[in-house]
């Protein structure tokens, strides 16, 4: 069965009440947003495409205190405002039931763009990083199961940078 967020829709807030409200990482995640630019045309055209749809919804599972959602999200706004596809997001500490409908490797983690149709259907979602990435982290997490050693923080600042 297809999830349904029916009752969440216009439970968030928009991009730009979330960018100003940024209590943490404000600055390094507006000029993310401003410095955005297409790299690829074919990308850009894909998101004027959806343009047409008014079928579609974005909630964006998000806190300002993470790195990874401080690197995607601005992405993640440029595109969809692009596309004029609806947005809102929802605060990682306010959804914990939203969030724990899209776990990662069992996990909490953000961002989580969710996809949803006018009914609040789930269509599909994406995060909380890019695949390439994320295979990074899953195997850093394997080789360091131990959050507590004294070199892990040492550790995740390397791979970080990876």
């Amino acid at each position: 069965m297809s999830k349904n967020l029916a009752n969440k829709l216009d439970t968030g807030i928009s991009p730009s009440q979330f960018m100003e409200g940024m209590q943490k990482n404000q600055e390094a995640f507006i000029s993310g947003y401003e410095q955005f630019s297409w790299t690829n045309e074919s990308d850009r055209e894909f998101f004027e495409s959806l343009k047409f749809r008014d079928d579609l919804r974005v909630m964006i599972l998000a806190a300002d205190w993470c790195g990874d959602v401080v690197r995607n999200v601005p992405v993640v706004f440029r595109a969809l405002e692009t596309a004029d596809i609806p947005t809102e997001v929802l605060i990682l500490e306010e959804n914990f039931d939203v969030m724990d409908q899209f776990l990662t490797m069992g996990g909490r983690g953000v961002p989580i763009v969710i996809f949803l149709d006018t009914g609040g259907y789930v269509l599909g979602h994406w995060g909380p990083r890019p695949k390439h990435v994320q295979e990074v982290m899953v195997n850093f997490k394997k080789e360091n199961p131990d959050r507590e050693a004294p070199d892990y923080q040492d550790k995740m600042t390397e791979v970080r940078k990876d």
